[in-house]
């Protein structure tokens, strides 16, 4: 177990490498096995197999650690129960030496390590492109280079052209650098060839490291770096000068990130490569930004279109400064024209001046010449040989007037020439001046609606603010009136209580009372009723008796007898009077319960039948305009026609034959009250 302890540093391998050139590489440990812990499980040394059955054997390993650097293996041998036991276990422990042995032939296999690598590789640049794609996409403008997803984008790319890099060994050590096989993409594809002479010509960059960085951002802003990326892995045999053979560009990985690579042509990207420090950027790749969590609410579609109306604005009024400016220069140029052209028209003058002079000069000349010819044909032989000389003089002057000529010829037509590309020049600046006021002209139009739709929107802004602020006014009055009708309706429900006790009680008082005096007052009744009868027989007998009185030979009948006879029937009077009372105070004593009862209906159903009335007219919509009732537009009942309408369909009011006070109407009831009214005389 000591000799295999120092193996563990054979498998730390590295994902990445080193970002800078000049950085040497770390010289390998020595090849020793591996370190494993260790540990027999069910059966382990002292359990065998039965004779003749081959031995069941599973084994489980960790897997290795982060960033390469393997843990210790755990691993653990399960054989069967024992059979019988024996002194030693060298088969268990055979079979565990040789599969330890494969296990570490497996994981040290260069070619898996590397497989590895790939895979994770390529699944990092999926991530970082879908993410950069989506991005790009919400935000809706174009990328600069502080844009972060774009930066994790460009560091996952160094990875992936880095993985498998062969290093150079120079005279100051080994360096790795991925400029080289991107420099060899413009013999592939010749527009590549601008991108790679402009990283070329920035003075700020000094190692190659700095100009691959540059070139990608470069092939990235001219949508084309998927097709560059193909054109080089498709030369593979160009590529094994600068990759190991079982790197990510030598694989089918690098096929798949170049075709990945074809989505980011919908992005627009801006870098300033001037002033960007791309030697000494340290490439780590962020894995925060996929890890977030995918439910994170976004923000709210108004926000989202007045934060691109800003960055419109924002744009146009930018677009505008420059514009400005370019006029600005332009009309400086204009004036410098102006200001030269000016001066070659006066050059020019002086010049058509001075051949004048020159021609007359010339005329003058030949005048002179044509004169002394004549003269000398006029002289004697003696005066030619003394004349030849200035004659020849005059000749050689006559041929420098006329070189001169030609020259100051020459010249004017170069003014004239100048002149005319001059004029050309100033009718090309004249019409892109024209073009920009027109492109101007729109871009203040733009402008000035950007504005009215800003103002547009911070109105309907303002609105929607001053309709919740009133709706949340009349949300807090409505609480509190049914807070209102609540206690209200509790009082009433109270009062109900009480006066359904009373009834109770004036109910059991009348039950009693006519448990108590029911058969009284019966008896009293019949005898009422037998009194009333004899009363009747008695006045019919005197009616009789005073027919009979005129007839009567000896006079009236007894006083006595009729007085006596009086005095009875006022004794039955009497009775029946008193039985009345009693009868009276019985119906007023019920008289006094009904009224109770019907104060009390009437104090306590009307609240009800009100509460009943607004829940229908609430569920009920309106019959004119059919529009159903919500919180805000409440329903009204009519009070000429019972009807239900909403808040317009009822919004005007009148006196009313059944009420003193003017009670509200529907519109067609209105209409129609109104029309009465009027035809009515008083």
């Amino acid at each position: 177990m000591e000799s295999s302890g120092g193996r563990s540093a054979q498998r730390r391998e590295a994902v990445g490498e080193a970002d800078g050139e000049g950085e040497e590489e770390e010289e390998a440990p020595p090849d020793s096995p591996p370190f494993f812990l260790l540990y027999p499980g069910r059966g382990g040394g002292a359990a065998t197999a039965a004779p003749g059955a081959q031995p069941q054997s599973a084994w489980r390993a960790a897997p290795p650690g982060p960033r390469g650097d393997p843990l210790p293996v755990l691993l653990s041998y399960i054989g069967p129960e024992p059979a019988q036991p024996r002194t030693g276990g060298a088969h268990s422990w055979e079979d565990l030496t040789d599969l330890v042995e494969q296990l570490r032939d497996d994981t040290e296999d260069p070619n898996y390590v590397m497989a590895n690598e790939r895979m994770n590789l390529m699944n990092m640049a999926k991530l970082s492109i879908k993410g950069l794609i989506e991005s790009a996409l919400n935000l809706g403008r174009t990328l600069d280079s502080d844009y972060a997803p774009l930066q994790q984008f460009f560091v996952v790319m160094e990875h992936c052209l880095k993985h498998g890099l062969k290093a150079k060994k120079t005279f100051l050590g080994q360096n790795k650098s991925f400029w080289g096989p991107l420099e060899l993409v413009e013999k592939f594809v010749p527009e590549a060839g601008e991108i790679t002479a402009s990283v070329k010509d920035l003075p700020g960059l000094k190692t190659p490291v700095g100009r691959g960085r540059a070139w990608l951002r470069l092939a990235l802003m001219q949508k084309k770096l998927s097709e560059y990326m193909k054109a080089l892995i498709n030369r593979r045999e160009i590529l094994s000068e600068f990759y190991e053979a079982n790197a990510l560009m030598m694989e089918e990985e690098g096929a798949i990130i170049a075709g990945l690579l074809v989505g980011l042509n919908v992005i627009d990207a801006n870098f300033c490569m001037k002033g960007e420090d791309l030697d000494s950027q340290v490439g780590v790749i962020d894995f925060s930004m996929y890890l977030k969590d995918g439910s994170s609410s976004k923000g709210s579609e108004g926000d989202g279109q007045i934060t691109a109306i800003l960055d419109q604005k924002n744009y146009v009024e930018e677009l505008n400064r420059h514009l400005s400016a370019t006029v600005n220069n332009l009309q400086a140029k204009v004036d410098a024209l102006e200001k030269s052209n000016t001066k070659l028209t006066e050059e020019l003058a002086v010049a058509n001046n001075r051949i004048i002079t020159l021609q007359e000069e010339m005329e003058r000349v030949k005048e002179e010449s044509s004169y002394i010819l004549e003269s000398n044909r006029k002289v004697n032989k003696q005066d030619r040989t003394a004349d030849g000389h200035a004659l020849t003089e005059a000749r050689k002057q006559l041929k420098e007037e006329t070189q001169l000529r030609l020259d100051v010829e020459k010249e004017l037509e170069m003014q004239i020439g100048m002149r005319q590309e001059m004029e050309l020049a100033m009718k090309m600046l004249e019409k892109d001046v024209c073009e920009k006021q027109d492109a101007l002209v729109v871009l203040r139009q733009q402008l000035d609606d950007l504005r009215a739709l800003k103002l547009e929107l911070s109105f309907k802004l303002q609105s929607s603010d001053l309709g919740v602020k009133q709706k949340s006014e009349l949300n807090s009055r409505l609480e509190e009136k049914t807070s209102q009708m609540a206690a209200t309706i509790k009082l009433l429900e109270q009062r109900l209580q009480l006066s359904e006790r009373e009834c109770q009680c004036l109910q059991e008082d009348n039950r009693l009372f006519k448990e108590e005096f029911g058969d009284k007052i019966n008896s009293l009744q019949v005898e009422v009723e037998q009194l009333t009868k004899q009363r009747g027989q008695l006045e019919a007998e005197l009616r009789r008796e005073r027919e009979q009185w005129p007839h009567l030979p000896h006079g009236v009948p007894d006083n006595k007898s009729l007085f006596s006879r009086n005095k009875g029937i006022q004794k039955t009077g009497s009775k029946i009077d008193s039985s009345d009372r009693h009868l009276e105070g019985d119906s007023q004593s019920r008289a006094s319960v009904k009224e109770n009862n019907t104060v009390l209906s009437s104090s306590v159903f009307p609240v009800l039948r009100d509460e009943q009335e607004q829940a229908s007219e609430k569920s009920k919509p309106c019959q004119l305009c059919q529009e159903e009732s919500t919180r805000s537009k409440r329903k009204n009942i009519c009070k000429n026609c019972g009807g239900v309408f909403c808040e317009d369909c009822s919004a005007n009011e009148l006196p009313l034959p059944s009420s003193i006070k003017p009670e509200r109407v529907c519109n067609f009831c209105h209409e129609h009250l109104i029309q009465q009214y009027s035809a009515s005389p008083s």
